[in-house]
């Protein structure tokens, strides 16, 4: 294997850099993936993934401020579709999110502002948790939730594919958020303390409110994040992945939250 380094600003060190190659998998986001898609484009690259890997891109609105420059980067995709083919992966929240360290651990979202342990929902290692209970419907926000190693598997094999989906979707798990902290709770032998059951989306716009009031712009990605789950963004049902790969098995999270926090499944038993 190869390594570049490139520097994001200059076109002919990109452009070079990509020079013969077929196939480029994204995992940046903002003016970098511009440019590197702007690059990709000019030395020919057949074919583009984004740096989406998260939920459905088209239930974030535009000027989300967790885009952090996707949209724009769909839109530059679509604007030369003639010239590369693209395919967004949509995958849910990692379960990596959830593990010691959380994605900071995996190198992953760093930038994001919400990438450490604890961040997203339930800090495992202290037993706390801040759960968006509802939907705007009233109903248990469910999530769609796949590992890290489960991704990575699917994009490798779709490398090869003769033809791309529009979008490549995958969850390892669907499941209610109160279900998640609830089944973290019962292989763990121990509560959530203390737990923030946000029963409305009111509840969180006003921790948001306060968040800005405060310049916490830590807090304020948090609470964003929150919503997001609230709003059913990370939800999706029968993920294509089935169609294309029949064959292709993932990680159940009850059996990933045991193995990396050295806990024992009582399925097993």
């Amino acid at each position: 294997m190869t390594v570049y380094v490139v520097d994001y600003n200059n076109a002919e060190s990109l452009r070079f850099a990509l020079s013969g190659i077929d196939i480029v998998v994204s995992t940046i986001l903002g003016p970098n993936q511009l440019r590197l898609i702007e690059a990709a484009i000019r030395a020919r690259v057949r074919r583009f993934i984004p740096a989406e890997f998260e939920g459905n891109p088209r239930l974030r609105p535009v000027g989300d401020p967790l885009d952090r420059g996707r949209h724009a980067a769909r839109d530059l995709l679509q604007q030369y579709r003639n010239r590369i083919q693209s395919m967004p992966i949509i995958c849910g929240i990692f379960y990596e999110r959830f593990q010691p360290g959380g994605l900071n651990a995996a190198r992953i979202g760093a930038t994001s502002g919400f990438s450490r342990e604890g961040d997203y929902i339930m800090d495992i290692n202290n037993m706390t948790a801040q759960v968006p209970v509802y939907n705007r419907n009233s109903q248990y926000t469910t999530i769609c939730m796949t590992s890290v190693r489960d991704v990575a598997r699917l994009v490798v094999r779709a490398l090869d594919l003769e033809r791309w989906p529009p979008e490549l979707s995958i969850h390892g798990e669907r499941m209610t958020v109160k279900d998640v902290v609830n089944l973290v709770s019962n292989l763990k032998g121990e509560h959530f303390q203390p737990i923030t059951w946000h029963i409305d989306q009111d509840l969180l716009r006003r921790e948001l409110s306060q968040a800005v009031a405060a310049q916490d712009i830590y807090r304020q990605r948090r609470t964003q994040a929150l919503m997001a789950t609230a709003e059913d963004r990370y939800n999706f049902r029968n993920p294509n992945y089935r169609q294309v790969f029949p064959d292709f098995e993932l990680t159940h999270f009850q059996d990933w939250v045991c193995q990396v926090w050295n806990l024992e499944d009582d399925d097993d038993e």
